[in-house]
């Protein structure tokens, strides 16, 4: 027999789990975070059961990810989680002129929905001043019901979302506020109230870093996509800048979309 066909899903992708990034996205950068007159901002990560194989460079954090399966032998480590995504950040950004954000890490690592409150004052913004989590399995069996998972397409290569900056300071406190209405519609199990902070994410995306869904290497209407969604469902927004995965927020069925599995904390 095929010694390959007899390997489970999680020996050939994996054992690590996944993450969402939700509204908020950017406010974990520190020369975002600076910027926002309201000092703290939130952006909402999801940890994700590995069921499935993500495509690389479509937000999903499969970089990082890849860091922790070398670093850590292919297993999360049943140790600190704060400390876990401090030690993941240093191996992660070495040598990096411009290093991911800690939202990354955090999100692999920590299980359940996740609010980060970032604050440039603490840490220089690097890593949140407060995580909110919670591990309701009720709230994630929910969320795994309204989230709808569109292929897009991998974010090309050469590509930069940074090529462009309108680090408008109200945009900026509006992206910090998103995150926040994220996590309290996720809590309170309200599809609507999700979708419409999806969407006033992806408005301060265009905003503030306009090259995130319209780039030259950027051959797919992403804009043109993301209207269609967000015109028809409760909301939608990228995975990732540059594409990746469209987030559906919708109770009914979407077609051509696959959903997940919420990794939440073991009681």
């Amino acid at each position: 027999m095929n010694t390959l066909a007899t390997r489970t899903l999680t020996e050939t992708i994996g054992a690590f789990p996944y993450r969402m990034a939700f509204a908020g996205g950017w406010i974990d950068q520190p020369f975002v975070s600076r910027l926002n007159p309201a000092r703290i901002g939130s952006m909402v990560v999801v940890g994700l059961e590995p069921t499935c194989w993500f495509m690389e460079r479509a937000g999903m954090a499969t970089g990082t990810r890849n860091v922790a399966l070398q670093l850590w032998n292919g297993r999360l480590p049943d140790r600190d989680p704060a400390e876990l995504v401090r030690e993941l950040y240093a191996e992660e950004n070495r040598g990096k002129t411009e290093p991911s954000g800690s939202q990354d890490m955090i999100g692999l690592i920590y299980p359940g929905v996740n609010r980060l409150d970032y604050d440039f004052t603490h840490e220089g913004g690097i890593f949140p001043r407060h995580i909110e989590s919670n591990n309701d399995p009720g709230v994630a069996r929910w969320l795994e019901q309204v989230i709808h998972f569109l292929p897009v397409a991998p974010r090309p290569d050469g590509y930069n979302p940074l090529g462009i900056k309108n680090l408008d300071p109200a945009w900026i406190r509006r992206l910090g506020a998103t995150g926040q209405e994220c996590f309290d519609a996720i809590v309170a199990r309200d599809a609507p109230a999700l979708g419409a902070s999806m969407n006033a994410c992806m408005e301060c995306w265009e905003t503030i870093l306009p090259q995130t869904v319209q780039h030259p290497t950027v051959t797919t209407d992403l804009k043109g996509i993301l209207a269609y969604y967000q015109s028809r469902y409760c909301g939608a927004m990228y995975s990732g800048c540059g594409g990746g995965y469209l987030f559906v927020v919708s109770p009914e069925p979407v077609p051509g979309a696959f959903q997940i599995n919420v990794r939440i904390a073991k009681s």
